[in-house]
């Protein structure tokens, strides 16, 4: 009888081990079958906008379906990531995440209604994005890095610098600058990337650590000064600017990343496909040429790559948050 049992047990268990994968690959195999939508933490017109929109007709064509994005801005892209941490794992809730959101938010503020590890699904990168220092020549006059440092160093609080809000990572590689350079500059925090450079523009603030892709079409319009680049080596889109590491301040870098997170329970399948879609939007040249002349450098990675970088990045923003004592509660 007991023999009996366990054979009926095992044969069970057999049929249920064939059942469950074949409808989860008969899932994968519909979709997508409506469109796709793509939320996003940061305001039109930010960096994640601009990687978005480049990349958008590709995954249309990829996916044969529709790429909607869906902006839901605010506390550092925190929003929109418990959106779709909540989100129905069907394959059509995609966030377009950032090295903030899954790697300083997590350090940064003293609580999350998400858990960033384990309410996510890591589908790929898509771009590394710099950052340059810029200025407003008319706010402070500096020539180079070494003056600029100089003439803040001169003016102890005199000086305010923008960023694109409390905690985001414009915050904290000027933060961790200040702290490099032995600098006492005040904080201005804006909502976004067009309100932080619209400052420095009107010469409320003196200067920004921009991404390159947003700093551009205002030093080419003459109404800013480039001063250094933050990541080790320069960017090919302003081959002209120093990093910022041998313009004055050896050792310093920061950097930031974009990549898609699907909710948590996401079918790998489904994850696999996205991710290939992905590749295939990256690999094309054209698009290739533009991120790269936007200061964008693509950069494709498998999920499980994908994973070990989210895993990496919070650790060592975790450090930097920590060495500057920055918090939000």
């Amino acid at each position: 009888m007991i023999r009996r049992l366990s054979c009926a047990a095992v044969l069970f268990l057999s049929a249920a081990s064939i059942v469950v994968p074949a409808t989860a690959q008969a899932q994968a195999s519909d979709w997508p079958s409506r469109p796709i939508t793509i939320v996003m933490g940061f305001p039109p017109g930010a960096g994640t906008d601009v990687v978005a929109r480049v990349l958008q007709p590709l995954l249309d064509k990829a996916l044969n379906q529709r790429i909607v994005m869906d902006y839901k801005a605010g506390a550092g892209g925190n929003i929109a990531s418990d959106f779709v941490a909540n989100a129905k794992p069907d394959g059509y809730t995609f966030l377009l995440g950032t090295a903030g959101t899954h790697g300083i938010n997590a350090a940064l503020y003293g609580k999350l209604t998400f858990d960033v590890e384990n309410d996510f699904t890591p589908v790929s990168t898509l771009v590394d994005v710099s950052n340059v220092l810029m200025i407003n020549p008319k706010a402070i006059d500096a020539k180079d890095l070494k003056d600029f440092i100089a003439k803040v160093k001169a003016a102890p609080g005199k000086y305010n610098y923008a960023s694109t809000g409390n905690g985001a990572g414009t915050h904290l590689a000027f933060a961790e600058f200040n702290a490099k350079a032995g600098l006492d500059m005040v904080h201005v925090p804006y909502k976004g990337s067009p309100d932080a450079v619209q400052s420095v523009l009107n010469g409320d603030t003196c200067c920004l650590f921009a991404q390159v892709q947003i700093a551009i079409p205002q030093a080419n319009a003459g109404k800013v000064k480039l001063l250094g680049v933050s990541t080790k080596t320069r960017v090919p889109a302003i081959p002209d600017v120093p990093t910022v590491d041998e313009a004055g301040l050896p050792g310093f870098e920061s950097y930031t990343w974009f990549g898609i997170f699907g909710p948590k329970g996401l079918d790998p399948a489904i994850a696999q496909k996205m991710n290939l879609a992905i590749k295939t939007a990256l690999a094309d040249p054209d698009a290739q040429k533009k991120l790269i002349e936007l200061g964008n450098t693509p950069r494709y990675e498998t999920v499980e790559q994908f994973k070990a970088t989210v895993k990496a990045n919070r650790a060592k923003w975790a450090e930097v948050v920590k060495a500057v004592g920055a918090k939000i509660e």
